[in-house]
């Protein structure tokens, strides 16, 4: 849609990798327009080639990637075939990006005030000292109050939400024209989720920029943009209005995507279960060491008296923002971590049983971690990792594992065939389903399913969701579901468990705790992640 305030024009973009002799198109005649002032979303799953067009205005594409095709015209001028050192006067002044990942994003071994000041510097040509008002201002715009105590930190003192703020005030340093903002609130918990997208919203409006927001997730777009462009594998299947487009979609890729939202509830859970898991006054405290003799002076309270009940065939959603120790909390159920209390697991403490004893208990207790990539090793045939287990607990022949981890993969939805191939050979969505294969295959009665969702998109998400369920009534699995994802938990749990500062701030039945909050944090949660 061209019109005679459009600020970026992309007519029949068409963009190929080559890969040795293979030659991929990721990009395949996408046309769409952005107004002054205005904000679009551009959506669709990953492998879609939204990220890949995004690159492509500011020119970043990787070296293996070409633009075949098309036109990219910025204020009515055409940036393909600029040259280099015009496109760099455009980029981080006119135009400018805030990356899906601010920790990869930010440089390490720089602080804040460098980073931000860098923009301004190279393209107003200033020093640091003359930039640093600027800075200031910046810093007091997206959030960061006292801007001069931000100034000498660096990123990794930084937490997500805040390095997020740094990131988008490196972005707007020059009052661009146009910000692309590629996935920028994936990593984030849900209250900080919503402050970014309040921020950016706020900041749009009052500077006037127009917004190029890339996402997989729905329900951002429905608070953000004015219209939505809809991508699948490199084509632009879809794009109107963003509230006609969500009240009537007309492709089926569309529809597929906001059918993708989590839905329904987990099963009913028999009358009579039996307990399998009973932790009582669950502590997990590192200690803070001070001075020349290393001193405990006090402790980090990680894990602050948690008591819960678990039953055979249920599961309990652990929600809470990053740091309230959700992940500590399974950890120090699993014995990954040192805690004191009781966990009693099959009527047996695993919190003060020596590690001889504990190792055949260790079969029926496994772990599903979040990032599934980081957790399977990139050395490892699929087979090597999903019968890693039998091997070490000395479970069946040769010939036994191989048909057993052909049978867990058919189990999780994957052919038995792909144990000889490697991780990077698959997508999110499969990779994590051999993280679960890998977790089942030891015929396990808990799982601890670490954020298994966190990184994926929404339709890949319903898959997992819909065959944890499964598997969970198939072999009365018991779950212990850690997210900060509340739609996630809403669709996964019995039980829910409120986590903040190492504390329990609130547990009930998931219908009491979603319909009926009781404390003023888990309304805020709740009202960052379903509104």
């Amino acid at each position: 849609m061209k019109t005679e305030t459009s600020l970026l024009e992309i007519k029949d973009l068409n963009i190929r990798f080559n890969s040795g002799t293979r030659a991929v198109d990721a990009v395949r005649g996408v046309s769409f327009s952005i107004n002054k002032g205005e904000v679009v979303a551009l959506v669709g799953e990953s492998g879609s080639g939204k990220s890949v067009t995004a690159l492509s205005i500011m020119q970043l594409l990787p070296p293996a990637a070409n633009i075949i095709g098309g036109s990219i015209k910025f204020n009515g001028k055409e940036l393909l075939g600029k040259p280099e050192a015009e496109i760099q006067k455009l980029r981080g002044n006119d135009m400018s990006m805030i990356f899906q990942e601010p920790m990869s994003a930010l440089n390490p071994l720089h602080v804040v005030e460098k980073q931000i000041a860098e923009t301004v510097m190279q393209h107003k040509g200033i020093s640091m000292e003359a930039a640093r008002p600027r800075v200031m201002e910046l810093l007091e715009l997206v959030g960061l109050p006292n801007p001069a105590q931000w100034l000498t930190r660096y990123p990794h003192e930084l937490s997500g939400g805040q390095r997020q703020r740094v990131m988008i005030a490196a972005a707007l340093a020059n009052d661009p024209d146009l910000l692309i903002a590629d996935e920028p609130t994936t990593a984030l918990d849900v209250t900080i989720q919503a402050q970014i997208l309040t921020l950016l919203k706020e900041l749009q409006k009052k500077l006037g920029m127009a917004v190029l927001l890339i996402t997989h997730d729905l329900g951002i777009v429905r608070h953000m943009a004015q219209r939505v462009c809809v991508m699948q594998h490199g084509l632009l299947v879809e794009q109107g209005n963003a509230a006609e487009l969500f009240a009537k979609p007309q492709h089926p890729y569309t529809k597929h995507l906001l059918d993708s939202e989590p839905k329904g509830h987990a099963a009913p859970v028999a009358a009579n279960a039996a307990e399998i898991l009973n932790t009582e006054h669950l502590k997990v405290y590192y200690p803070i060491r001070k001075g020349f003799l290393k001193r405990i002076v006090d402790y980090v309270r990680a894990v602050d008296d948690i008591s819960f009940k678990l039953r055979i065939g249920e599961t309990l959603g652990v929600v809470g923002e990053s740091g309230s120790g959700k992940t500590t909390l399974g950890m120090g159920i699993l014995r990954l971590t040192r805690g004191t209390g009781t966990a009693v697991f099959m009527g047996q403490n695993v919190l003060t049983m020596n590690q001889k004893d504990l190792r055949p208990l260790r079969q029926r207790m496994q772990l599903v971690f979040q990032d599934p990539y980081g957790s399977l090793s990139p050395r490892q045939t699929v087979g090597a990792i999903i019968g890693e287990g039998l091997t070490i607990h000395n479970i069946g022949t040769i010939e036994e594992r191989d048909a057993a981890i052909a049978a867990i993969l058919k189990e999780v939805g994957l052919e038995p065939e792909m144990r000889h191939r490697f991780p990077h050979e698959f997508s999110g969505g499969q990779r994590q389903r051999i993280a679960i294969a890998r977790a089942l295959i030891l015929k396990p009665k808990l799982i601890v399913l670490d954020e298994p969702t966190s990184a994926l998109d929404r339709s890949v998400q319903a898959q997992i969701i819909a065959l944890l369920r499964d598997l969970q009534t198939k072999h009365s699995l018991s779950y212990i579901f850690i997210s900060h994802d509340l739609r996630v938990i809403r669709a996964m749990s019995h039980n829910v468990l409120v986590m903040q500062h190492g504390k329990m701030v609130e547990s009930g039945t998931a219908e009491t705790v979603f319909n009926n909050p009781q404390q003023d944090y888990t309304k805020k949660l709740l009202a960052a992640a379903l509104s």
